[in-house]
This record gives structure tokens, sequence and C-alpha cells, in this order.
């Protein structure tokens, strides 16, 4: 396992070149020049010169990835053009708040979203799992947006149950701002995941040997928490963790709508201002993420199935 992951954590280099390549073309061949979207429309070819020279569009393509490919592996990636200030401390000072909306409302949705599969999947064929399906068809019907602004409308601006936006850093100040967030992050989520884990125990009710189980005279429960759950836990795994690394940016609309001072809400200000190193960067720590957390999931199934070897 040791040699796999180091086989593979190698493999990161080529592919992380090879996103450093599209980040550059995209920027330089299909995105608008730069310095005419921060000076406007009417700055002068003198003035859009100056800024080309100062952010460094001067220079030649090769030099120009090559700054690219050096801040990936150095996670150097300059200063932002609209704040002037450090992307690695826009970074850490964003993170925090994105961080403590997305993990808590993962790991609740997860949890509801595994055992409710586990009850309808019990249930199978009777009202119950009828019933739920049929809501979570509904659920999954409906824009996020409108969970959104209902939510927001009646728990926080009517009912006053809960902050209508702003945040508070530190634990546990920042509990009652990402209180309804969290909540329509777990409503919103429920739908697919029931869905998607109610297929993958039914897939496995069905094998043989489940039939062989209770033909030894187990019992539906035991069959069903104890060695369907198990057995099925490769694809739950992978479904899992390939989400993990978009917890990274932080919810973009939950943020704004909620004014919490997160990654999503810098990714948009850098997307609307053109901030080309802010996207840069956050283009690229996505990427690592992504592949860091695919060979994860790799070792987590090793773990989970002793049948799986790694090669």
């Amino acid at each position: 396992m040791l040699q796999y992951s180091i086989r593979r954590l190698l493999y990161i280099i080529p592919v992380l070149l090879g996103v450093c390549f599209i980040v550059f073309v995209l920027y330089n061949f299909v995105a608008d020049d730069p310095a005419i979207t921060l000076l406007g429309k009417h700055a002068t070819v003198k003035q859009a010169a100056e800024l080309r020279k100062e952010l460094g569009l001067d220079k030649s393509y090769f030099l120009q990835y090559v700054d690219i490919v050096r801040s990936a592996f150095t996670f150097d990636f300059g200063r932002s053009w609209s704040s002037q200030q450090k992307i690695s401390e826009i970074l850490s000072n964003k993170a925090g708040a994105s961080l403590s909306l997305t993990i808590p409302a993962f790991i609740i949705s997860m949890i509801l979203g595994i055992s409710l599969s586990l009850i309808v999947s019990f249930f199978r064929g009777k009202a119950i799992d009828n019933s739920i399906r049929v809501i979570c068809i509904g659920m999954m019907s409906i824009s996020y947006l409108v969970y959104i602004i209902i939510f927001q409308y009646f728990f926080a601006f009517e009912w006053g149950l809960f902050e209508i936006s702003g945040y508070e850093s530190g634990f546990p100040a920042f509990i009652p701002y990402v209180a309804l967030p969290i909540l329509i992050t777990v409503v919103t989520s429920l739908g697919p995941d029931i869905r998607f884990f109610r297929t993958i125990m039914l897939d496995e009710i069905y094998q043989d040997y489940v039939r062989t189980a209770r033909a030894k005279g187990l019992s539906e429960r035991v069959i069903l928490f104890k060695h369907v759950l198990r057995n099925a836990l490769v694809p739950i795994i992978t479904y899992i963790v390939i989400q993990l690394p978009f917890l990274i940016l932080g919810a973009l609309l939950l943020e704004s709508f909620f004014d919490i001072p997160g990654l999503g809400g810098e990714l948009l200000r850098a997307i609307n201002s053109n901030d080309f190193p802010v996207i840069k960067a956050f283009t690229i720590m996505s990427a690592i993420a992504y592949m860091l957390f695919s060979l994860l999931t790799d070792i987590l199934y090793a773990l989970a199935d002793p049948r799986i070897k790694l090669q």
C-alpha cells in the first residue's frame, strides 16, 4: 500500500502540470484582457500597457506558464489583484468560516442519509418506503435557491428562530449563524442521498450471500445492518469521499445569501472582478484536493474490503 501511495502521489505531478496548462490557456486565450477589465473600457493604451507590466502580463507565454507551475508547487499564489492581499492569507482567513458550515452539514447529511436508507431498505415495498421515496423526489424537484429564500424568510425573518445573516468567528459564537445554512444543506441533500444509498442497499440485498444468510436463520435486521451495510461500503466510500474536495470551496450560494465570509463568497468576488490570481489559486487547490482524496478513496477501499488489492 505504501508503494502504491507513493506512485499515486508521483502521478499528481504530470496531472498538475496539465491543470496549470489548462488554466494558462483559458486565461490567456479565452478570457478578456485583464488590464482592460480592471481599468475599464475607457483606459488608454499606455495605462493598459503599464498595468500589464505591473501584473507580469508582458512576459512571454512560456514564462507566464512557468509562474503558474511554480505557484502550484510552492503554494505561493502571490497577491490578489483587487485587494492586494496575499492569497495565502485570504485562504487561511476564509477557510474557517466555510468549513464551520460545510463540515457539520456534510456529516449530518451522511449520517441521516445512510440511516434513513437502511430504514427504507428494511421496509422495502411497504408504505414507509414508498412515502419516503415520493418525498425525496419532491424535495429534489425544488430549486436549491427556493429552499434558501423560504427558509431564510420564515425561519429567520418571520419566526426569528435563527440569525438571518452575518457571522462571528470562534466556537461557539459561529453556531447561531451557520445553523440555518446547515439545516438547508441537510434538507436539500437528503433526497439524492437517500435515493442513492437505498439503491446500493437494495443491490446488495438481492445478492447470493443474503439468501444464504436467510437460509441460516439470521434475522432481516442482522442481515441488513451487519452484512449488507458492510458490503455496500465501497460505493458509499466513493460517494462520500468524492464530495470532500468541494467542502473546501465552501457553499457559494449559502455564503452569499447569509453573508458568511467564506471561500465561496471570495471565489464569487474574484470571478466578478476578474481576479485571476485568486481564481488560479482556487482552481489549483481544488485539483490537488481532488487527486489526494481520490488516493484516499482507493486506500479506504482496501481497508473496507480485504479482497481489494492495491497494485
